[in-house]
């Protein structure tokens, strides 16, 4: 039975829209490819930025089989795995509606 979880990806800093460096964009790219591969798949449901006034951050709600899968997943983004101090902060949705 799959089980769905809202993501929130916590940026280095609130200026970070604003102020990315090359290298920060090249793996915001890499980043964006590793989402796309997981939506294609099914996993990822919807992701995308959130422009908030307070600071840009990034938003997924995903579809596993466990707690287990949603870390492994958050874990091997390329930007958490560059270790430039991003972050995901991940909870599950126990009743998730669904449009069709």
């Amino acid at each position: 039975m799959n089980r769905y979880f809202f993501s929130k990806l916590v940026p280095p800093r609130p200026s970070f829209a604003q102020d990315m460096t090359d290298e920060e964009r090249r793996l915001m790219g890499e980043h964006v490819v590793y989402w796309t591969s997981l939506a294609e798949k099914g996993v990822a449901l919807l992701f995308g930025p959130v422009a908030d006034p307070k600071g840009t951050y990034g938003i997924c709600v995903s579809q596993v089989e466990n707690e287990e899968d949603i870390s492994r997943i958050t874990a091997n983004d390329p930007v958490i795995r560059s270790g430039l101090n991003f972050r995901f902060e991940t909870y599950p949705m126990p009743n998730l509606v669904r449009s069709r």
